[in-house]
């Protein structure tokens, strides 16, 4: 069995098709790797790009696409609704076939060596390659972005993993490691206010929010810490963006692991939420790619609903989860170009 290592690199670059074209093509360059997707958001000024192959050849793509990226984008200059920390924002390897999660942390380990070597920058281990706690969640790492790096550096709690603690004006920081298969998913609204998309993120996200009193001020407990109340969802991150091309909000979603939550219980639940704020569901989109079997689930899902009888056929499972999830509202959701068991 051919063994299959998935890389999903976020580039802070998603409007300079030049820019996005040299990347992807120092990518597609490296013998044994096969691109499956590119996709530039304009709004987020973000490009996330999707390929496989084996260790080896998925590590020197990697590598490749971030000198690429390191020549060409300078953070300086760089404005977008997506949180990011660096040029090369993320660089996670996830075990597709005929690896394993084991093999993903340490490619992501000599991965980050040879960045370092040739740039020191700081490099952040995270997920399942992460060195401490407080590394585990990309958003935790990323806190305070770009802007508050310098300053962050400066706090030996915050040293990376490899490179050193020095701030690098056009390059930023860099954060990799070996994570489960994620779904970026984001959950349209029929409102441009992010911060109803963002009260919903609150309430479903599986790391909640922290209470507050009725004078607005944290509630803390017995050793001084906040209370935190936990969102509805297991496994889900998410926050409230403006997607401005269109003006509308999203909830814009990262599903952690499709087996706990899958999507189309992140759909119902913020359908639910947005109910009791005054807006609607409108639609939904899944950026880059999608296992098969999370679009099942869902066919099988809304199927059931309508008929006692579940259709067995893959394609017409696939078809009413596009059409309940609304993902053509705003581009068209082609299955064998979203669907990773479609393009190896």
């Amino acid at each position: 069995m051919t063994q299959i290592i998935e890389c999903v690199p976020n580039f802070s670059e998603g409007r300079d098709l030049s820019i996005i074209d040299q990347i992807a093509n120092s990518i597609s360059s490296v013998n044994g790797v096969k691109l499956l997707g590119v996709e530039p958001d304009r709004d987020y000024n973000r490009t996330v790009v999707t390929f496989v192959g084996s260790a080896e050849s998925v590590k020197e793509a990697a590598y490749q696409s971030t000198v690429k990226a390191f020549e060409l984008i300078d953070m300086q200059k760089h404005h977008g609704e997506h949180p990011r920390i660096g040029a090369v924002d993320v660089v996670p390897f996830i075990p597709v076939s005929n690896t394993s999660m084991e093999e993903c942390v340490e490619i992501s380990k000599e991965y980050a060596k040879m960045v370092a070597e040739k740039y020191d920058i700081p490099i952040y281990l995270y997920a399942e390659a992460s060195t401490k706690p407080q590394r585990v969640n990309l958003s935790d790492i990323r806190k305070g972005e770009y802007e508050g790096l310098k300053a962050k550096l400066e706090d030996p709690n915050w040293y990376p993993d490899f490179g050193k603690p020095i701030f690098n004006p056009k390059i930023g920081a860099l954060v990799t490691g070996a994570r489960f298969f994620l779904i970026a998913y984001n959950v349209n609204l029929n409102t441009d206010d992010s911060s109803i998309a963002h009260e919903i993120a609150l309430r479903i996200r599986e790391s909640g929010r922290p209470k507050k009193n009725e004078k607005g001020e944290f509630v803390l407990d017995e050793s001084g810490k906040k209370i935190i109340i936990p969102g509805s969802l297991k496994q889900i991150k998410a926050m409230g963006v403006l997607l401005e091309r269109y003006h509308i909000a999203q909830v814009s979603i990262n599903v952690m692991n499709y087996l706990v939550t899958p999507p189309h219980i992140a759909f119902e639940e913020v359908k639910k939420e947005a109910k009791t704020l005054g807006v609607e569901v409108t639609g939904s989109e899944i950026v880059g790619l999608t296992p098969k079997e999370a679009l099942l689930m869902a066919g099988r899902f809304y199927a059931s609903k309508e008929s006692n009888q579940i259709p067995t056929n893959e394609k017409e499972l696939i078809k009413i989860a596009i059409d309940n999830l609304g993902l053509s509202q705003l581009e068209e959701f082609i299955p064998e170009k979203k669907i990773i068991e479609y393009m190896i």
